[in-house]
């Protein structure tokens, strides 16, 4: 994009939604006039949107099993759908699970292999996370090396195994679908489940030797789902500074006086509540225990959680919107993006006023995403 003058009357700054001019210069925020005036009135202009937890990048990469060779093809289709929902900074939340398929090692080898060649020449900024099962300990011994290898630094820890089924000795609910899913025999899935379980006592101490691994070497660590405020505490001591999807108001409360990063599912927001009947996403904002919101499984929920949330009076405009750009900026250490100050990159979304739909996006001053008349203004 050539240098460009973005003039609105509505430009989200540290105190709200204000007229003035956004200037935009060699892909960074310009802190005077720069190049051409684009009359952008009509329109909201807004920090891009930084997702911090994503998995609906799988219908890209697998959109049936063995369909997808090529998942450079897939990446791109992802990085075109983060762009039309105002995301300018991805995430991919790729599991390591038991589970097998498409959340197997191998198949996630490949997705990560794929994003660090492909993402550097996408212009949405996509990085990836590795969601591990706690319980596979034969990968902790090489799991540092992978991750450099991978230029992976983001880690979040998983337990879903059905643990009071497995104690009992009882096959878990839709056990055959899933085992069918990873080629497996249903049989010997549930063997495996079971000597995973049996495994349990060992994992705490394989995970407090683990962490510290990690930490050395840059990773950042999170916790999924916690459940309980002791849960919590032994993550932040491992060195887990984010905790993401907490299930109860303890869990969170926990996490925030131990001063770690909040991370909610934008869907619930959206929702009114959890899918499986956790502490509702709109509770805990209400209560000021949420630093981030992410995408989780629909990548068009971060922008109508924060548009709802100010809409319904829970937060102001501002603080919602620095939910999912400015709070998922400050977890990730991205001190260059999330707020459209001065010598920030340029990663700003452009809403329709009247529809509040994504109209454009641009990302590091370059066009990701544009829809409708607003180009005959950009190009005019």
């Amino acid at each position: 994009m050539a240098n460009l003058d973005l003039k609105s009357d509505k430009i989200l700054g540290p105190a709200g939604l204000e007229p003035g001019v956004l200037s935009v210069h060699e892909g960074r925020i310009a802190p005077d006039t720069t190049g051409r005036v684009v009359d952008l009135s009509g329109y909201i202009l807004l920090p891009g949107i930084i997702d911090l937890h994503g998995d609906g990048f799988e219908r890209h990469l697998a959109p049936r099993r063995g369909a997808m060779k090529q998942m450079s093809e897939g990446l791109i289709a992802t990085g075109a759908e983060l762009a039309a929902n105002g995301i300018t900074t991805g995430v991919l939340a790729q599991f390591v699970s038991w589970e097998g398929g498409v959340r197997g090692p191998e198949f996630a080898a490949q997705v990560f292999e794929a994003i660090r060649d492909t993402a550097p020449a996408l212009v949405t900024d996509i990085r990836a996370q590795l969601r591990l099962e706690i319980h596979l300990l034969e990968l902790y011994a090489d799991l540092p090396d992978r991750l450099s290898d991978w230029n992976v630094d983001y880690v979040v820890f998983n337990d879903h195994l059905p643990h009071d089924r497995l104690a009992e000795g009882r096959k878990p609910p839709r056990l055959t679908g899933q085992a069918l899913k990873a080629g497996r025999n249903p049989e010997k899935h549930f063997e495996m489940l079971l000597d995973l379980h049996a495994r349990r006592a060992e994992v705490p101490a394989a995970l407090d030797a683990l962490c510290p691994r990690l930490t050395a070497q840059g990773v950042r660590l999170g916790s999924h789902d916690d459940h309980s405020a002791e849960g919590r505490i032994v993550w932040h001591q491992r060195g887990a500074r984010i905790a993401e999807f907490p299930e109860t108001a303890e869990a969170a409360e926990a996490a925030r006086d131990a001063g770690d990063t909040i991370v909610l599912g934008a869907p619930n927001v959206v929702r009114g509540g959890s899918h499986k009947g956790n502490v509702s996403a709109l509770d805990l904002v209400s209560m000021g225990l949420c630093d981030a919101l992410a995408s989780d499984y629909h990548y068009p929920s971060p922008r109508r959680a924060a548009l709802l949330l100010a809409d319904s009076g829970v937060v102001s405009f501002a603080e919602a919107w620095r939910m999912i750009s400015e709070g998922p900026a400050r977890a990730l250490g991205l001190e260059d993006r999330g707020t459209l100050e001065p010598g920030m990159r340029a990663d700003i979304v452009i809403l329709h006023e009247e529809t509040r739909h994504v109209a454009a996006t641009l990302a590091g001053g370059q066009l990701s995403y544009l829809s409708g008349t607003i180009g005959d203004r950009l190009f005019g």
